[in-house]
């Protein structure tokens, strides 16, 4: 067991790609700002936007961001592609390209956008990974303003290649919306790399954090261009000068946070990226992956499952999905769960979606018994 994740010892955590649990340190940050608050109220709120400025940094090494400047810290990714997709100025015409895979969060924001005649364009892509890529370039034409993707699929765990539609998208100038909600804290990212224009994830999956905070990330010459439409004391410039009337949208990220920020779960965060940083993203990508070559390896043993993630190599990341052959994946789902097996139904399959600390004892325990009752 690690330290960091004193678990139950009669569950086996597989639910990463849904809500993580909190590393220890992070349970304990929130537990020391409820006693602060407790005993002292907000006495020390300077010390509170120290930790927020902290967690501004910890995100912009962990998707590399040009800028501290370039982050803001939203409620949820819903939020974050909310700001994008009614903050840009929008043609009738103008098309939006996406795939049948992505999470209703990725889907219908966009899909909002036709009462201003933008067409959002869902292709159809396989489960198995048979070059997605090419699928959704191909809908790519000259009135596509924009290309939007998960950087893992939510229920299949297909790993999109996030350099092959970027580099695409800078060519032809379409902007790239990236939401990195099930690969952030789990592999390696690099925004400037792949040419994203957004990247949007909240912090309650593979970055061990509490729901309620998201990052935002929007390339610097795309600020000012997006309209807002969310305003408040906080997104603006000079946002500690109370008593001036002029006021103009902050020059940072922040102008996208209109009001009080959520200081709960910025020390919440700011404690689960500690950890991140301290194991080190590469070294949680390395376990991360090897787990999931395990249970394909696994699942495949046994005749009566099926793996439904794609199994080759950059093809899968932290998310293995299955299904039984002969039992419907509701009634595997609910059998796993009253095991201790604590794991999603998602699609046709159940979802397994360890993390770096997952022990490959458990991965073994949990798919002998999604086998004992297929």
């Amino acid at each position: 067991m690690h330290p960091e994740f004193p678990q139950s010892s009669d569950i086996i955590y597989l639910n990463h790609a849904a809500v993580a649990p909190w590393p220890l340190r992070t349970a304990r940050a929130v537990q020391q700002f409820a006693e602060q608050n407790l005993r002292q109220g907000a006495r020390d709120y300077p010390q509170w936007l120290h930790t927020e400025r902290a967690l501004r940094a910890q995100l912009q090494r962990l998707v590399n961001a040009p800028s501290i400047d370039d982050i803001a810290l939203l409620k949820n990714t819903s939020e974050a592609l909310s700001v994008i997709a009614h903050g840009l100025s929008w043609q009738r015409g103008d098309n939006v390209v996406l795939c049948t895979q992505e999470f209703p969060s990725n889907r219908i924001v966009w899909e909002s956008l036709l009462e201003y005649g933008v067409e959002c364009r869902v292709v159809p892509v396989s489960a198995r990974g048979d070059d997605p890529e090419a699928a959704l370039l191909s809908a790519v034409d000259a009135r596509t303003r924009l290309l939007a993707v998960s950087s893992v699929q939510y229920a299949s765990g297909l790993r999109m290649d996030l350099q092959r539609l970027g580099d695409f998208c800078h060519a032809q100038g379409v902007l790239f919306c990236v939401d990195a909600i099930q690969s952030l804290g789990a592999l390696p990212f690099d925004a400037q790399a792949v040419h994203a224009d957004f990247v949007v994830a909240d912090g309650h999956k593979w970055l061990l954090g509490p729901e309620g905070l998201a990052l935002f990330y929007c390339r610097t010459e795309l600020r000012p261009p997006l309209r807002l439409h969310q305003f408040g004391w906080h997104m603006i410039e000079h946002h500690d000068d109370f008593d001036r009337l002029d006021w103009a949208p902050a020059h940072s990220a922040r102008r996208f946070e209109c009001g009080s920020p959520n200081m709960l779960g910025a020390h919440a965060l700011h404690a689960s990226l500690s950890l991140i940083e301290e194991i080190g993203i590469e070294s949680i990508a390395t376990n991360v992956l090897k787990s999931s070559r395990l249970l394909i390896d696994m699942i495949s043993n046994y005749n009566s499952l099926e793996v439904l993630t794609p199994t080759l190599p950059g093809r899968y990341a932290g998310i293995v999905s299955f299904r039984s052959r002969q039992v419907e994946a509701r009634r595997i789902h609910q059998a796993l769960m009253a095991q201790g097996v604590i794991c999603a139904q998602r699609g046709e399959g159940v979802r397994f979606s360890p993390h770096f600390y997952t022990d490959a004892v458990q991965l073994e325990r949990a798919v002998a018994l999604a086998a004992a009752v297929s």
